[in-house]
């Protein structure tokens, strides 16, 4: 079967499920959508091992046939992050944008050492002794918070504003932070370079700051363009260029396609929005990439649903498994808890605002896909019976269903008490 004839079927697997769910479980359409899969992951395995052998086999054959790293880091993630740009409200943005820097370099940096530090003592709690370098590998690929995770589950729920721009902007930028990073100890790790102050920044900037300034000159042709004409097809079309081309480009010349969505997503959603378009082109924009957005979140959940498939369980990893949840929300705990202690001498923020941070702080396919980007063949332990690939995947894979289930769908009462204290005029700690 085509790569294409599976997405086809997967997708239609994902609204099936979004449409049961209006009838029987009525929870967020996303997490039952990952639900969905996970219950159908677990019944094809135990269907595999009882009355249906090779169904497993067959499963991650046509899993592996769509490459979820590929499909997610060099596909619809340019999708998913410029209908999330065009979203930002900028002003609201620019309010909050010492708040979000902090979080997005601090942050990422403080839950990076945190969850190593704590992954390498727990290692030898396991008897399993992991290379610190390797701890630091995990660091960076689940700190960094999943915009489309995020996007798709907290902002639907309608916290204040001061906390949804935060949370927003914050898991819009920290993307790119975070794979810089794992990209440099990943080059470490695997390819032997050598880590100096020099490197890193050269990587930084090439990444980072190339992806904001080509997003930026993309943004503003794609501007130029669609207000040189008053035909709604055209401008349409215009705007799927960014996420199709544009972000192919950004890839071929080394830059941060993740960031180069978001800021041409900002330019048009704030400024092409209401210069360029007409007011009847408005609502087409907004129809068109909010369905587009339901769409490729619908496929994207169902496919994290499915990837336990990928996963290869070892039981002597399983308590790092179980302890890895509870150390990464301390890491974003203490990303987030730190650097309010400098905010709060300058300004006011609602009570809720670190623990809906901490608690909102979800992660998603990204992490996924870079953890299954490590090679295989490092063995750890003393009779190396657990290799480190599989390891890491089974922790993110973990962490990433205990965020998607378990933090999204208890997150309501938190933001709930969050808008009633400022309705109350009780909106500060």
């Amino acid at each position: 079967m085509s790569v294409y004839y599976t997405l086809c079927f997967l997708a239609a697997m994902a609204i099936t499920i979004a449409f049961v769910n209006q009838y029987i479980m009525k929870i967020q359409t996303t997490i039952a959508i990952t639900s969905g899969a996970l219950a159908i992951s677990v019944f094809m395995l135990i269907l595999g091992k009882t009355t249906w052998p090779g169904l497993q086999e067959h499963a991650v054959e046509v899993i592996k046939t769509i490459d979820f790293g590929s499909f997610l880091l060099q596909g619809i993630l340019g999708f998913l992050l410029f209908a999330g740009g065009l979203g930002i409200n900028l002003p609201a943005l620019k309010s909050q944008k010492w708040e979000i820097s902090i979080l997005v370099i601090f942050g990422v940096l403080i839950s990076t050492l945190v969850v190593a530090g704590g992954l390498w003592l727990l290692g030898y709690v396991a008897a399993i002794p992991i290379p610190f370098i390797y701890c630091l590998l995990f660091g960076t690929l689940i700190s960094p918070t999943d915009p489309i995770a995020v996007l798709a589950i907290v902002k639907k729920l309608g916290a204040p504003e001061q906390i949804s721009i935060q949370i927003e902007g914050e898991s819009l930028f920290n993307d790119g932070i975070g794979l810089v990073a794992f990209l440099t100890i990943f080059a470490v790790a695997f390819n032997g370079n050598e880590a100096s102050f020099g490197s890193v920044l050269t990587l930084f900037t090439h990444e980072a700051v190339g992806g904001i300034i080509f997003g930026a000159l993309l943004g503003l042709m794609c501007h130029i363009m669609i207000s040189a004409t008053d035909d709604g097809s055209m401008e349409l079309l215009m705007t799927l260029c960014v996420p199709t081309a544009g972000f192919a480009m950004a890839n071929v010349l080394g830059v941060s396609g993740a960031l180069a969505m978001v800021v041409a997503g900002i330019i048009i959603g704030n400024w092409t929005r209401y210069t360029g378009f007409s007011d009847q082109s408005q609502k087409y924009l907004d129809h068109f990439w909010h369905l587009l957005d339901e769409f490729l979140n619908a496929l994207l959940f169902l496919l994290i649903g499915l990837a336990m498939l990928l996963v290869q369980f070892h039981w002597q990893a399983w308590i790092l498994v179980l302890l890895s949840v509870p150390l990464v929300l301390a890491g974003r705990f203490l990303s987030v808890a730190l650097p309010y202690t400098g905010f709060r001498r300058v300004r006011s923020y609602n009570k809720y605002s670190v623990r809906i941070l901490t608690w909102g702080g979800l992660r998603g396919g990204l992490s996924l896909a870079m953890a299954l980007s490590i090679p295989a063949g490092v063995k750890l332990g003393s009779d190396g019976q657990v290799d480190l690939r599989d390891l890491i995947l089974m922790m993110t894979y973990a962490i990433v269903l205990f965020s998607i289930i378990v933090q999204g769908m208890t997150i309501t009462p938190m933001i709930n008490k969050a808008k009633a204290a400022e309705k109350a005029g009780f909106p500060i700690e």
